[in-house]
C-alpha cells in the first residue's frame, strides 16, 4: 500500500482508505508517563463504510477487489503481528454517569478488576502467516488502513457492543441473517449510533462510553510500516463485513514526532502537540485525510500536580483514581479531522483576575455593535449544509455570544506577564471577531503559553490556543494581533476546512487577512486614520517579507495551488499525498500567508469593504462545518459580485495570476506600492533611515564622541510603533551580525524612546 502511492521523499502521504470505512469518532483511555516520556493506553474507533463501496457495492464483491489485490500484493512481505501481552496493565477501566439524564461532564471511578478478556478470541495466529494468504484463506481479506507512525501497537481487537446493557434499542431495525448474524448485529449497533439525530448527542456520547468499554471478542491481524497500521479479520472480504468497532492497545515513543517532551520557562516536566508536519499520527492511530471528520472523546491520566489541557467542549475538572493520580476528560461533538486534535500535559497555572481596574477595563471594551448586514444575516435562519451536529449557528443563545468563557494558563514564571497584557485582550479579541464575523463557532476557548521550544508564535485547535512566550514582551499590539489571527482560524481553518492541504492559504490567507480587522475592532480608542496607518504599515512589512521569501526560495513552493486541476483528487481508496508536506524548508515558510493575504486584500479594495465583508459572512454561514476548495469561495464571492466578472476578474484569472504561479503576483505588481503614500509608513521609514545614516557615521567615526543633539530621533507613543521599526530594520542585522545588531538595538531604542 505505501509503495503503490509512490511519494516523493518531501511529500506527506496520507494513507488512511478512508473510501472503504470512515472513522465516525474515537474514545482515548491514556496514561501519561513523565519518567518514561510515553503516553500509552487504547483507542476505540467507531466506523462507517465508506462512500466508495456503498456506491459500487451492487456491482458485487469484486467492488474493491482490485484495491485489495493491489495492497496484497504490496505487503506480500510484510507479517501479522500478535504479541502477547497483559493488556489490563495497559489502564484502568472508566465508569461514566449517564449523560442522557445528567448532560453533564463525565466524571470517571477507577476500576482496578478491569476486565479486557476476549470472550471469543482467535487462538492459534501465526505471525509469521502474510496479511492476504490466499492459500490459507482462498480469497483476499479486506485490509483496513490506518494513518500510523512512530507507535508501538500492542494489540487490535474487535469490540463486542452488542454486551453493552441497554444497546438493545439499536438492534429493532436490524435483519439478522445468515451464519454471521451476530458480527451484522454488532456492526448495525455502531451504524445506528454513529446515525443519531444531533439532539441525541448526550445520548449517543453516553453509548459512546460504555461501548468503548465493552470486552473484546476476537483479535485482529495487523501489521505497521512505516506510515501506516494494517488491520483485517480472516475471513472478512469486504468493508460492510469487517468490525465497525475496534480497539488498538498502543504507546507512543519518546522520539515520536507528534508530541515533544519538554521543559517549561519554570524547569517543570511537560509534553504538547505542537503541530508536526506529520500531525497526530505519532500519539494515536487515526485518519488523517482531511475528509475523514470525526468527533472524540478522550480519559487522559497524569500524576497530581499535572494540568491535562485538550481540543474539549468542556472545561474539565480533574476526578481522584487513586493516590497521586488525576483523570481528566474532555469531548467534542463538532466533527473534526483528526489533525485538530490537541493536547497538553504540564504544571500550567491558570492566570486570574488579580484588581478591580483590570476587570472594569475589560468589561468597558467588550461591548461591539454589529453593522447591519451582520445582523439581519445572524438571524436570517438558514439550513446548515455540513453532517449533522449541534451546531451553534442554529442556537439563538449562541448567535448572541460576542464573548465565549475563556482561560488563560501559563507557567508559573510568565504569570504575571500574562495578566498585564493577554488576559484583558482576549474578551477584546473575541469581541471583535464576532463584530466582524459572528457566530463563535466553539463554545469556550482556553489559551496557553506554550514552552519556549514551540517554532512558531501561535497555533489554533478546536476550544485551545497555543501561543509563543515570544508574543509577551511586544507589549499590547503583538500580543493582541496574534491572538486575533488565531482567533480567526477558529472560522477558517476549524469550522471551515480545506478540502486539500496544499491549499493552506485557506487557512492562512484568510487568518492574516482577518487579523487586521479584528485588531482594527479591537483597538476602540484609534481613530479610522490611525488603524489605516497601521493597516498600511502591515502590508508593507508584509510585502517585504514576501518579495525576500520569492526571491530565497525554491520556485515550486511559492505556488498556493501545487496541485492545480488536481486540488481536491484522492486515489480509488482515499488515500493522497499532501504534496511538499515533509519539505523542511516549507515548516518556516510564509509564502501561503502572504500572498493568501494579498489575493483577499486586493479582492477586498476592488469590491469594497463593505460588500466584500457582507460576502465573506455568508461564506461562513454556508459553509461551516463544511470541507471547501479554492473555487468554493471564489465562485460565491464572484456570484455575488457580478459586476467583477463584467470586469475580467474571473475564478479562472485568479488561479492564472495568485495561485497556480510561483514568485510575485502580478496583478499586485501592477497594483504598485500605494502603502509608501500612507503618513505613517513615511514616518517610519523616515526614522529608519536616520538610524541607518546614524549607524554609518558611527562606524566611520567609532573613536570620536558624538555630539548628544547630532541627530533627533521623533519620541514614540506607542511600543507598536518600535516593533514595527525593527521589523523594518531587520536587513541592518545582515549588515552588522546578529550580536552586534542586538548590542546596537538596545541602545538605539533607548535612544528612540528618550530623544525628542
Amino acid at each position: 500500500m505505501e509503495t503503490q502511492l509512490d511519494p516523493m521523499k518531501d511529500d506527506l502521504p496520507l494513507m488512511a482508505n478512508t473510501s472503504y470505512m470512515l472513522v465516525k469518532h474515537y474514545v482515548l483511555d491514556l496514561d501519561v508517563d513523565f519518567k518514561s516520556k510515553v503516553i500509552e493506553g487504547s483507542i476505540v474507533l467507531f466506523f462507517e463504510t465508506g462512500s466508495q463501496y456503498r456506491k459500487t457495492s451492487s456491482a458485487g464483491k469484486e467492488c474493491c477487489q482490485s484495491q485489495f489485490d493491489e495492497t496484497c500484493k504490496m505487503r506480500a512481505s510484510e507479517p501479522c503481528h500478535t504479541p502477547m501481552i497483559n493488556v489490563s496493565t495497559c489502564s484502568s477501566k472508566m465508569e461514566y454517569n449517564d449523560f442522557a439524564v445528567s448532560g453533564k461532564e463525565e466524571e470517571a471511578a477507577s476500576d482496578e478488576n478491569s476486565n479486557h478478556s476476549n470472550n471469543e478470541q482467535a487462538s492459534g495466529i501465526s505471525s509469521s502467516k502474510d496479511c492476504c494468504d490466499i492459500e490459507d484463506h482462498g480469497n483476499k481479506d479486506f485490509l483496513l488502513v490506518l494513518d500510523c507512525c512512530d507507535l508501538s501497537v500492542l494489540k487490535v481487537e474487535e469490540v463486542d457492543v452488542a454486551a453493552v446493557s441497554g444497546i438493545e434499542k439499536f438492534t429493532r431495525s436490524a435483519k439478522l441473517t445468515g451464519v454471521s448474524k451476530l458480527e451484522n448485529l454488532r456492526n448495525q449497533i455502531v451504524h445506528e449510533l454513529v446515525t443519531l439525530p444531533a439532539d441525541r448527542w448526550k445520548e449517543q456520547l453516553y453509548y459512546f462510553t460504555h461501548c468503548s468499554q465493552a470486552p473484546g471478542c476476537g483479535e485482529l491481524l495487523f501489521s505497521t510500516g512505516t506510515w501506516s497500521l494494517e488491520i483485517r479479520k480472516s475471513g472478512i472480504q469486504t468493508p460492510a463485513d469487517f468490525p465497525h468497532a475496534i480497539r488498538i492497545w498502543y504507546k507512543t515513543k519518546p522520539e515520536g514526532r507528534s508530541v515533544t517532551w519538554t521543559t517549561d520557562q519554570s524547569g517543570r516536566p511537560c509534553v504538547y502537540t505542537m503541530g508536526s508536519p506529520i500531525n497526530n499520527r505519532a500519539l494515536f492511530p487515526c485518519q488523517e485525510p482531511p475528509i475523514a471528520l470525526s468527533t472524540w472523546q478522550a480519559s487522559v491520566r497524569a500524576a497530581a500536580g499535572f494540568v491535562v489541557l485538550m481540543s474539549g467542549e468542556n472545561s474539565a475538572e480533574p476526578v481522584q483514581l487513586r493516590e497521586g493520580i488525576l483523570n481528566w476528560y474532555y469531548y467534542v461533538s463538532m466533527p473534526m479531522p483528526a489533525s485538530t486534535f490537541t493536547i497538553a500535559v504540564g504544571c500550567w497555572q491558570e492566570v486570574k483576575q488579580q484588581s478591580f481596574k483590570q476587570k472594569a477595563a475589560i468589561g468597558t471594551n467588550t461591548e461591539f455593535s454589529l453593522p447591519s448586514s451582520q445582523t439581519d444575516l445572524r438571524w436570517h435562519e438558514e439550513i446548515c449544509g455540513h453532517m449533522e451536529y449541534p451546531c451553534r449557528f442554529q442556537n439563538p443563545a449562541a448567535r448572541l455570544q460576542a464573548v465565549i468563557p475563556y482561560r488563560v494558563f501559563a507557567p508559573r514564571c510568565l504569570l504575571e506577564s500574562c495578566e498585564e497584557y493577554l488576559l484583558q485582550l482576549v474578551p477584546q479579541c473575541l469581541s471583535a471577531a464576532y463584530a466582524t464575523l459572528g457566530t463563535h463557532p466553539f463554545s469556550r476557548l482556553d489559551v496557553l503559553i506554550v514552552p519556549s521550544n514551540f517554532s512558531s508564535l501561535g497555533m489554533a485547535s478546536p476550544h485551545i490556543i497555543f501561543l509563543s512566550q515570544s508574543v509577551l514582551p511586544g507589549g499590547s499590539h503583538l500580543c493582541g494581533t496574534r491572538l486575533c489571527h488565531e482567533i480567526a482560524h477558529a472560522w477558517f481553518g476549524l469550522a471551515i476546512g480545506a478540502r486539500d492541504w496544499t491549499e493552506e492559504w485557506i487557512s492562512e490567507g484568510f487568518a492574516t487577512f482577518l487579523e487586521d480587522l479584528f485588531w482594527a475592532r479591537a483597538q476602540q480608542q484609534l481613530s479610522h486614520d490611525e488603524i489605516k496607518g497601521q493597516q498600511e504599515l502591515k502590508a508593507l512589512l508584509r510585502w517585504r517579507r514576501l518579495r525576500d521569501e520569492v526571491q530565497n526560495s525554491e520556485e515550486e513552493l511559492q505556488v498556493l495551488r501545487p496541485k492545480k486541476e488536481s486540488t481536491g483528487e484522492v486515489s480509488e481508496s482515499g488515500a493522497s499525498v499532501v504534496k511538499y508536506g515533509l519539505k523542511a524548508e516549507k515548516i518556516f515558510m510564509q509564502v501561503h500567508y502572504l500572498k493568501g493575504y494579498f489575493l483577499l486584500r486586493s479582492l477586498a479594495r476592488k469590491i469594497g469593504e463593505v460588500s466584500y465583508l457582507a460576502s465573506l459572512r455568508k461564506f461562513v454561514v454556508k459553509f461551516h462545518g463544511q470541507l471547501v476548495l479554492s473555487q468554493d469561495f471564489l465562485s460565491m464571492l464572484l456570484e455575488d459580485i457580478p459586476k467583477q466578472k463584467q470586469s475580467g476578474l474571473t475564478v479562472e484569472s485568479i488561479f492564472q495570476n495568485w495561485l497556480d504561479t510561483s514568485g510575485i503576483p502580478k496583478p499586485l505588481l501592477e497594483e504598485g506600492e500605494t502603502w509608501k503614500e500612507c503618513q505613517l509608513v513615511q514616518q517610519v521609514t523616515g526614522e529608519v533611515t536616520k538610524w541607518i545614516q546614524t549607524n554609518r557615521r558611527i562606524r566611520k567615526s567609532s573613536k570620536k564622541k558624538m555630539k548628544q543633539d547630532e541627530v533627533v530621533f521623533q519620541q514614540a507613543e506607542e511600543n507598536d510603533l518600535l516593533v514595527r521599526l525593527v521589523e523594518l530594520w531587520r536587513p541592518i542585522c545582515i549588515y552588522w551580525g546578529e550580536t552586534s545588531f542586538r548590542q546596537k538595538t538596545n541602545s538605539l531604542l533607548h535612544d528612540f524612546s528618550v530623544k525628542t
